[in-house]
């Protein structure tokens, strides 16, 4: 029962599972097994309402003639961040005929239980990945704190000898290549690994590029399609159990640390960087060299 409270119940992924414990059955035989159950692709029904949806609409009624602001979102950002509670997850999964899971009505804020940041590292030689689940701030130290896990956990064992590391990221959010403290914190790291870090950012406008959209999160987002992220706890478990015909290995963990936003780097704690930029489009290449003397960032109101 485990494993299959964790995954999306996929026909194509029963039928897998069937055939290996000895069955003989077709994707085509399990649907229609479903059906005979009594079982149907059902999304979850925004049924429960929140608390502060009557506070809403008891105030919009008095900003009649004010003009509302447009409602804008990065789509990249609300990947990165999602909200914990009973708040609708797209997509359908198989549930009892008539009997879809209920969830609230609106995601609001102040009605979810806490926010969820994943923040993955993905192996692309080896198809695997580790995915940092913080609950803080999606900051800098958070990102290299998840690479740093991805190396304390998987990549030592996995690369002994390795006396370099090369990272594909975007060329914004927490591991922005305008950022002070991604490069400061990446030299921490580097200094405490003795890795040499080399950072090739992708161009704005496209982070589609990136491999760990297709071979890492794409999975992670059908894996848990029309699944409530009621718990922390349900989303490390969903990530975790993700996997891909390819062979994909997700491991994944909660982050209890904390993240505080506000920190700079002054341009004296800037010039310790052991930074050596490339020729081509330095600002989005370069490389980080270990340091002996690593330096302490300010926290400024």
């Amino acid at each position: 029962m485990s494993p299959l409270r964790w995954t999306c119940k996929s026909r194509a992924k029963l039928t897998a599972a069937l055939t290996a414990q000895g069955w003989r059955v077709s994707s085509t035989t399990v649907g229609l097994l479903l059906h005979a159950l009594g079982y149907r692709l059902q999304a979850l029904r925004k049924t429960q309402e929140g608390t502060s949806q009557c506070t809403i609409r008891a105030y919009q009624p008095r900003r009649r003639g004010v003009p509302r602001p447009a409602a804008t979102r990065d789509l990249r950002q609300y990947k990165a961040k999602e909200l914990v509670g009973e708040f609708k997850n797209p997509e359908r999964e198989w549930q009892p005929t008539g009997t879809p899971e209920p969830v609230r009505v609106h995601d609001f804020p102040s009605d979810a239980v806490g926010k969820a940041i994943p923040y993955g590292v993905y192996d692309m030689a080896r198809n695997e990945a580790w995915v940092s689940v913080g609950r803080d701030h999606d900051t800098p130290a958070f990102a290299v704190a998840a690479i740093r896990q991805w190396w304390t956990m998987m990549g030592r064992a996995a690369y002994p000898a390795a006396t370099a590391l090369l990272i594909t990221a975007d060329a914004g959010g927490s591991n922005g290549a305008r950022l002070r403290l991604w490069k400061w914190e990446l030299q921490q790291l580097a200094t405490r690994t003795g890795l040499v870090i080399t950072v090739c950012h992708f161009p704005p406008g496209t982070s589609k590029w990136n491999k760990i959209e297709h071979r890492l999160f794409s999975h992670i987002a059908m894996n848990w399609r029309g699944t409530p992220l009621v718990d922390l706890a349900t989303i490390v478990s969903l990530i975790g159990s993700t996997r891909s015909r390819a062979g994909l290995h997700v491991r994944a963990e909660l982050d209890r640390g904390r993240y505080p936003a506000g920190i700079a780097v002054t341009d004296a704690q800037l010039a310790t960087v052991q930074l050596t930029r490339h020729r081509f489009h330095g600002d989005w290449n370069y490389t980080i060299y270990p340091a002996t003397t690593p330096s302490v960032p300010t926290v400024t109101a």
